[in-house]
C-alpha cells in the first residue's frame, strides 16, 4: 500500500510539472492581398496586328461591345448584410470549393485543411468562356458592414480537433479575410446598412458612408467602393450617396425607377439607381431568364437578383445558369459584380480609340480614362471586318498583362486585361499549389496562370507546376 501511494504520488508530481500544450493549436495561413491602391489607370494600350494579307482589303471597324466577351445577356448578383455565407456559400459554389448545410467556415480553414465533417462539392467550377476557350468564373457583388467591429474578428483554426464544431457555426457576418480571398475571383463590394442612429438624415450617413469608406481602404489594402445596395426600402440613402461622389452606381428594389437594358445603354450610368429583384426561392426567377432570352438582345433586360442568405437552393440555382447559360451551356450569359459591369460600361463610353495601317501592319491605340476606385481595366475589342484567320499575329504593350483573340460573329474580338499586377497574382497562388499540391490549388493555379497573355513569364510558370 505504501509503495503504491508513493507511485501515485510520484505521478502527480510528474504531471503538475508538465506543460500542457494544445496540439490543435493556431496554424497561420497567407492570403494574397492584390495592391489595389496602385491599381492602372488612365491606360494607353497599343497592339499591332500582323495581317496575313494588306491590310486595306479589310473594310475595318474598331468598337467595344456593349457586353464583354460579346455575350448576349446580363446577370448581376447582389447578396445583402455582409453575411457569412457570401463566402462559403455563393463565392464557394462559383469557385468549386466544399459545401456544407449546416455548417460556415472561413478562408483560413480552407487553406489550412481544417474543415467540417459533410461536405458536398459540385466537383466543378460555374463560369463561362471568354470566347476564346478560356474560363471565366462567375462573380457577384456583396455588401459590407465595415464599422461592425466582427468583420475584425480573426478565425479559430483546430486542425484535426472533432469533439466539437462550434468554430463552424455561423458568424455575426463576413470577416475582412473572406472579403480579400473573394475580391482575388472578382467578386465586388457595395455599402449598405452604416452605423448611424440617423437612418434618415442625409448629412449623417453621408458622414458614415466616408467613415465606412476610410475603414474599406485600410482593410481591403487600399481598395475604395463606388456602389450602393440601398438598404432596408430607405431613400434617404439614395439622397446621400447622390452627394457622396465616391458612390457611383446604385442598386435598389422597390425604389428603383430604372430597369437596365444593357444593348440600349448610351450613358457611362454614373449616379444611376437601378432595380433588382428579391426572391424567396431562386428557382422562381427560372422563368423570366428564359422568357426575357426569347426576345432580341436588344431588347433583352439584365437580370439582377437580390438575395441575403444563400443555400442549397442558390447553389442549385447558380449550377443550372452554368449548365444552362455557362461555360456547360450555350455560353451566352455574362455574369460580373456590379463593379465591373459598371466600369466596363464607362470604358465602352469613353475610352478613344485610333486605328491605322501601313500595308499588312493594323496599329491600335486605346486610351481607357479611369474614374475614381476602378479596379477592372478589362475591356473586349471588336474588330469588324476580319476573321482570326486573316492574323498572322499580335503583339501587345507591356500595359496589357493578360490577352486572347477569337472569332465572333462579324469578325474578330480581342479580349484585353491591363491589370498591373496580374501576374503577382497568379505566382502567388502558383506557390500555392507547390506548397500543397491538391487538386483544388493546382485548378485555381492554372486558373490564374491562364489569364496571363502568351510570354516567358508565363510559360515558367507552367512548367513549375508540371504543365
Amino acid at each position: 500500500m505504501y509503495k503504491y501511494s508513493c507511485f501515485v504520488l510520484f505521478v502527480l508530481c510528474m504531471v503538475s510539472c508538465v506543460k500542457i500544450t494544445d496540439k490543435f493549436e493556431q496554424v497561420e495561413f497567407v492570403n494574397y492581398k492584390y495592391p489595389y491602391e496602385t491599381e492602372n489607370n488612365d491606360i494607353n494600350c497599343e497592339i499591332i496586328v500582323h495581317l496575313k494579307e494588306d491590310g486595306f482589303k479589310y473594310n475595318i471597324d474598331a468598337q467595344v461591345p456593349f457586353l464583354k466577351y460579346n455575350k448576349t445577356w446580363l446577370m448581376l448578383l447582389t447578396q445583402d448584410d455582409c453575411v457569412q455565407a457570401a463566402f462559403c456559400n455563393t463565392w464557394a459554389a462559383i469557385n468549386g470549393k466544399p459545401l456544407y448545410t449546416n455548417y460556415y467556415y472561413d478562408i483560413a480553414h480552407l487553406v489550412i485543411g481544417d474543415l467540417p465533417p459533410g461536405a458536398y462539392s459540385l466537383n466543378k467550377t460555374l463560369g463561362y468562356s471568354d470566347g476564346t476557350g478560356k474560363e471565366v468564373r462567375f462573380a457577384f457583388t456583396t455588401t459590407l458592414a465595415p464599422e461592425q467591429e466582427w468583420m475584425n474578428e480573426s478565425s479559430y483554426v483546430r486542425i484535426g480537433y472533432k469533439a466539437d464544431f462550434y468554430r463552424f457555426f455561423k458568424k455575426d457576418g463576413l470577416i475582412w479575410d473572406n472579403v480579400n480571398a473573394m475580391l482575388n475571383y472578382g467578386v465586388g463590394i457595395s455599402f449598405h446598412d452604416v452605423a448611424t442612429d440617423d437612418v434618415h438624415v442625409i448629412d449623417s450617413i453621408y458622414s458614415h458612408f466616408e467613415i465606412a469608406q476610410n475603414l474599406i481602404r485600410s482593410n481591403l489594402n487600399g481598395r475604395g467602393c463606388k456602389v450602393l445596395a440601398e438598404p432596408n426600402g430607405n431613400y434617404d440613402y439614395v439622397k446621400a450617396a447622390l452627394v457622396y461622389d465616391p458612390i457611383q452606381i446604385m442598386t435598389a428594389q422597390g425604389n428603383a425607377k430604372e430597369t437596365l437594358y444593357p444593348f440600349k445603354i448610351v450613358s457611362d450610368l454614373n449616379k444611376g439607381l437601378y432595380n433588382r429583384v428579391f426572391v424567396d426561392d431562386p428557382n422562381s426567377i427560372r422563368s423570366e431568364i428564359e422568357n426575357n432570352l426569347k426576345k432580341i438582345k436588344e431588347d433583352r433586360k439584365a437580370i439582377h437578383i437580390g438575395v441575403h442568405g444563400t443555400d442549397y437552393k442558390w447553389v442549385s440555382f447558380l449550377e443550372w445558369i452554368n449548365n444552362q447559360y455557362g461555360k456547360d451551356g450555350d455560353d451566352s450569359v455574362w455574369f460580373p459584380s456590379m463593379e465591373e459591369y459598371y466600369e466596363y460600361n464607362y470604358y465602352r463610353i469613353h475610352s478613344r480609340i485610333e486605328t491605322a495601317i501601313d500595308g499588312n501592319i493594323l496599329k491600335i491605340k486605346i486610351h481607357m480614362p479611369a474614374g475614381q476606385y476602378f479596379y477592372y481595366p478589362s475591356i473586349t475589342l471588336n474588330l469588324k471586318g476580319i476573321r482570326a484567320e486573316n492574323i498572322q499575329s499580335i503583339q501587345t504593350n507591356d500595359v496589357i498583362t493578360g490577352f486572347s483573340y477569337g472569332n465572333y460573329d462579324d469578325g474578330t474580338m480581342l479580349n484585353i486585361d491591363c491589370f498591373k499586377y496580374l501576374y503577382e497574382r497568379a505566382q502567388f497562388f502558383c506557390e500555392q499549389y507547390l506548397a500543397n499540391p491538391t487538386d483544388d490549388n493546382l485548378t485555381d493555379a492554372l486558373y490564374f496562370i491562364n489569364k496571363l497573355k502568351e510570354s516567358d513569364k508565363k510559360q515558367e510558370l507552367l512548367q513549375r507546376i508540371g504543365r
